[in-house]
């Protein structure tokens, strides 16, 4: 043969070749999404360490809080004066300070009230138009020095510009703000109030102004407040007054400071009698809610004083229509603390809130062994108009809830005090740092408490699992980075139940349970009271668990794909059943995951084959040589439906020839 045609020869060869196994590789699937090397977690410095800890010069700022704050029900209104004392441990100077007015979302001109459909959404405004946080004086008091300011306000955000920088590495300054705001009957389902048969309820939150945070990512974080995207906060104390009508009880965040002042004596032995108990002791029952002996005074106004360390916020509730229990929480460490449940007598009832301590209490208890200890001396439950929403040492809840509805969103709301409340990550950006933790965590509480009690109830179940669902998958059109204002309001469901279900594959399909939960509890504790980004849990959970999860964090964080994994050919070794059986797999969605397939001979022996992820490095189809015994009855992929297979129509081959 010439050596031209030789040539042209090979060259076809090679074409041929080269387009088989392109055929072979035009499946959706695609190898270069996942190991070509161009999708690592962001850059690591001294700040945040490449093991997903905080780095030997990590640094944040703090931010402790003094609090005055009246209650009017006259005019339904909050009137307040703080006090916030901020140290910059950052290694830049400030020239200006931002603080968060989170009630501002409730005037009409807001973002927040532009930005919500005709519709409505469970977050919105509601028509509420009083015009937010009236912001009075506003002073700073640096270097011995005091000074008013004209602050700067931009929709819910203030910016206070100094007359001296704050310098770095520890410097302080003080700003103190007198602010008034009507109470919105409906704070966009995270605060507001509620008429009871005995009285009004006050859920109070978003109630002072605080500061944004400034940070080592970016810097000032000042996201406006637009209802769904929740909140980012420093850690401080927090030192506060509530002056409220003498006859209503306040449960606050924190350590009650004067009980002997605001309570009777007859409700401090009761209190002491639950902090020596595990089943729950009524401090005020239903007969009693109303009654002059509940209340030391009859008329006019008492201050309760409530004090909260190493926090990033707190909240309250009031009211005179009351029924209140408590039980003691039983710690690891040995330390006790008390659960207490305040609701109305409309939710009174053994499948009511008179179970609600009962699953506050238990709750902390099943976190505080797997993941972190509970930091703080009292957990409150309370039952009014909100959903369901969670602040440091206090929740606030539906209060028509029962059964598996209640216990999922007290295990809920609660576990919030983990993610983000202890876990300081950034909600306002990334809403499955918190909301998928915490339901995944739900999930591992609802599995232990009371042996399982609502574990198997569609209520407990169906936010995570629904996404084995081939439609819910795809019906999600934005990925679980996006930012939660940018989420259709129908899919931000996914923030709950695509993470939490993706750290159970983690878990139970490709990490284990044991390498899993270690990583998991050395990512709380080395972040605990800290701010991580998405990044460093990435890293923490590459490093601890000693797996490259670059690839899984990739597809199910960044991107809508969906896995279909199929059984495309079953046959005998040279069609001797005595020589094994050659399976054939394919990978004929974007996503990857590792691949379990049952195999079921006739003679009724059957094995479990687990294959790594890796195989799929090669390319979207893989043949695995099986040394069966005997003829084959059938191979089945994913036998325990673990997976969110898209087809499962496909994950099934029968021997014809059996």
């Amino acid at each position: 043969m010439k050596k031209g045609l030789l040539l042209s020869f090979l060259l076809m060869s090679l074409n041929i070749l080269f387009g088989q196994n392109e055929q072979k590789d035009s499946l959706l699937y695609n190898k270069r999404d996942f190991f070509l090397q161009n999708f690592n977690p962001d850059a690591v410095n001294a700040f945040r360490s490449a093991s997903g800890m905080p780095g030997p010069l990590y640094w944040q700022n703090n931010a402790s809080y003094l609090i005055h704050a009246t209650l009017s029900e006259k005019d339904t209104s909050i009137t307040g004066d703080v006090v916030i004392s901020y140290t910059n441990n950052s290694p830049d100077k400030l020239d200006y300070l931002w603080l968060q007015l989170d009630q501002n979302l409730f005037d009409p001109a807001s973002r927040g009230a532009a930005a919500t459909p005709v519709s409505g959404d469970r977050f919105d405004v509601r028509k509420f138009n009083l015009g937010g946080y009236h912001i009075g004086l506003v002073s700073v008091t640096y270097a011995g020095k005091s000074y008013n300011v004209q602050p700067v306000i931009s929709d819910t955000r203030m910016q206070i510009r100094l007359h001296n920088p704050l310098l770095p590495k520890g410097d302080k300054i003080s700003v103190r703000v007198n602010y008034n705001f009507a109470i919105p009957s409906h704070g966009a389902d995270r605060m507001g109030r509620m008429h009871a048969k005995k009285g009004e309820i006050y859920e109070i939150a978003q109630w002072y102004p605080r500061m944004c945070v400034y940070d080592d990512v970016e810097g000032w974080n000042t996201l406006p407040y637009m209802g769904l995207g929740e909140f980012y906060c420093e850690y401080g104390n927090f030192d506060y007054y509530i002056t409220v009508p003498a006859e209503m009880i306040v449960f606050g965040s924190g350590d009650l400071q004067n009980a002997s002042e605001v309570l009777t004596t007859g409700e401090i032995k009761r209190i002491s009698s639950a902090a020596i108990s595990d089943k729950t002791v009524s401090i005020i029952s239903q007969d009693e809610i109303g009654k002059p002996s509940v209340r030391p005074l009859a008329k006019g106004n008492l201050t309760w004083h409530f004090i909260m360390k190493n926090s990033r916020d707190v909240a309250w509730t009031a009211s005179k229509a009351f029924v209140w229990d408590a039980a003691r929480i039983n710690l690891p460490s040995g330390r006790k603390a008390i659960a207490m449940s305040a609701y109305p007598e409309e939710s009174a009832g053994d499948n009511g809130y008179s179970r609600g301590t009962e699953y506050l209490k238990n709750s902390i208890e099943i976190y505080s062994k797997n993941y972190f200890e509970y930091p703080w001396n009292t957990a409150v439950n309370v039952g009014g108009s909100v959903t369901g929403m969670e602040y440091p040492g206090i929740i606030f809840n539906e209060y028509s809830a029962q059964k598996a509805f209640l216990w999922n969103l007290v295990t809920h709301e609660i576990g919030h005090n983990w993610f983000p409340m202890i876990v300081g990550s950034n909600e306002r950006k990334y809403m499955w740092q918190d909301e998928g933790f915490n339901t995944f965590i739900n999930y591992q509480a609802s599995l232990i408490f009371n042996n399982g009690e609502f574990a198997k109830d569609p209520m407990t179940s169906r936010r995570i699992f629904s996404m084995l669902d081939p439609a819910t998958l795809r019906r999600y059109k934005d990925p679980l980075m996006m930012v939660p204002e940018a989420m259709a309001l129908t899919d931000y469901g996914q923030y709950y139940g695509k993470t939490a279900f993706g750290l159970i594959l983690l878990r139970n399909v490709i990490l284990g349970k044991d390498r899993f939960d270690y990583a998991f509890r050395k990512y709380t504790e080395y972040w605990a009271f800290k701010h991580p980004t998405p990044n460093d849990f990435f890293h923490c959970m590459n490093s601890t668990a000693g797996e490259d999860l670059n690839w899984f964090w990739k597809e199910w964080f960044f991107t809508t794909w969906t896995l279909d994994q199929a059984l495309s050919d079953v046959k005998y070794v040279d069609n001797d059943s005595s020589k094994g059986i050659l399976i054939t797999i394919e990978n004929r969605g974007k996503m990857i995951m590792p691949v379990s397939l049952k195999i079921i001979q006739t003679n009724g022996d059957s094995a479990i084959v687990q294959l790594p992820v890796e195989i799929w490095q090669r390319g979207g189809v893989w043949t695995l040589k099986y040394a069966s015994t005997g003829k084959i009855d059938k191979v089945i992929l994913d036998p325990n439906k673990e997976l969110p297979d898209a087809d499962r129509k496909n994950n099934e081959w029968i021997m014809k020839d059996r």
